[in-house]
């Protein structure tokens, strides 16, 4: 199926596509005649999903099973490209995790992988893809960021500060792209109903169990339409937007005492 004449060899990349959020978006990238690239560590979900998608959808999906935390990794995915003879249309970069309590406490692996993933990787695909997007005059980015990226986090100090680089780094780059034909968007929802929780261990935190938990689908689709639009930056949900301002306008030490309370295991 293509999306239009002389889209074949267009493709979509979505990190971290096994799960949550990013699966969500790849079936709303395969429903609109999206060819795409499968990213993430898991690779029979991957496999499953490309079938998934292919049955569902008509459209060419490609699994490739990578750790995005090696530094290698965003390499693998250029050489997969030119493997398959694809070009990057739509970047994607939504892999990323957390993790819960205090910080001196923390494992230095988990602390370290959290910056690869979440910062260092999204930066490595960014400046791989973005110049060939530009050269083109057509391309489009979507950055998963996060509301935790507008303020300092207590108990998941590491996890915030990476959304923090990632929200700063996609608004600037949004600016830096205008008017070329290529966009960059930045999505931040606040929580959601994902692997995210367990894994990182504040599913049972008040954040989670006393506050708004968005819907994944609903999350992706979202962040999707915002991408689709060239919008900025999109911010999921009332509370959530309500939540941010208070962030942004509210005493720092105030609003830290209020996100030490939601995240302390």
């Amino acid at each position: 199926m293509s999306v239009e004449q002389g889209s074949k060899g267009r493709v979509a990349i979505i990190t971290g596509a096994s799960a949550g959020i990013g699966r969500d978006l790849t079936h709303l990238f395969a429903a609109d005649g999206h060819d795409v690239m499968l990213v993430a560590r898991r690779e029979p979900r991957l496999i499953e999903l490309a079938e998934i998608l292919g049955r569902e959808h008509g459209v060419n999906a490609y699994p490739l099973a990578l750790d995005l935390s090696e530094p290698e990794a965003p390499g693998a995915v250029i050489a997969a490209l030119e493997r398959e003879g694809l070009v990057a249309e739509f970047l994607v970069n939504n892999a990323g995790f957390g993790s819960n309590g205090p910080f001196a406490e923390a494992e230095l692996t988990g602390e370290l992988g959290q910056i690869d993933l979440n910062v260092r990787a999204l930066v490595h695909l960014t400046h791989l893809l973005l110049p060939g997007m530009l050269a083109r005059g057509r391309g489009r980015v979507l950055n998963i960021g996060s509301i935790a990226g507008f303020q300092a986090g207590p108990y998941m100090a590491t996890y915030y500060a990476t959304k923090a680089f990632v929200n700063s780094f996609s608004e600037a780059l949004s600016h830096e792209v205008a008017g070329t034909g290529v966009s960059v968007t930045l999505s931040c929802p606040g929580p959601t109903a994902t692997e995210f929780g367990e894994i990182a261990g504040n599913d049972k935190t008040p954040l989670f169990k006393q506050g708004v938990v968005a819907a994944s689908k609903d999350v992706a689709k979202g962040a999707y339409e915002a991408m689709m639009s060239g919008k900025r930056i999109a911010i999921h949900g009332l509370a959530n937007k309500i939540g941010v301002t208070g962030a942004r306008l509210g005493p720092r030490g105030l609003i830290q005492k209020l996100a030490s309370r939601l995240n302390r295991p």
